[in-house]
């Protein structure tokens, strides 16, 4: 999609801060953080949202869960806890409609919903 920002990102055209990238998955630092760690991550194929995952992208969507339990080792949070957020849809929260997957660490998180 030409005008998604993240499709932008994972083309070069807007730069990041990345922290894991292979020919599937790319993860960088959110540029507005909501906690001392906060990394997205995404497919590189266009998803608008969870509700338009299709058979085939199930296989993706498992990958990312072990990206995102090998960038909590490497980043050295594994041990003390991590938030895993995925918003689907507006009236949730998403912002940029491709599917991403917000990583929260760093601090202790309590019952509150971030």
């Amino acid at each position: 999609m030409k005008d998604c920002l993240f499709c932008k990102i994972i083309k070069g055209e807007i730069p990041s801060t990345n922290v894991y990238e292979d020919d599937e998955i790319l993860a960088f630092k959110d540029i507005n953080p909501a906690a001392p760690i906060h990394i997205l991550v995404i497919p590189k194929k266009h998803i608008t949202s969870l509700a338009h995952i299709e058979k085939e992208d199930e296989k993706i969507i498992g990958k990312i869960y072990g990206v995102i339990n090998k960038i909590s080792e490497e980043m050295g949070f594994k041990e003390d806890g991590y938030r895993v957020i995925v918003n689907c849809g507006k009236n949730a929260g998403q912002e940029v409609m491709h599917l991403h997957f917000h990583i929260l660490a760093g601090a202790k998180f309590g019952d509150k919903i971030v």
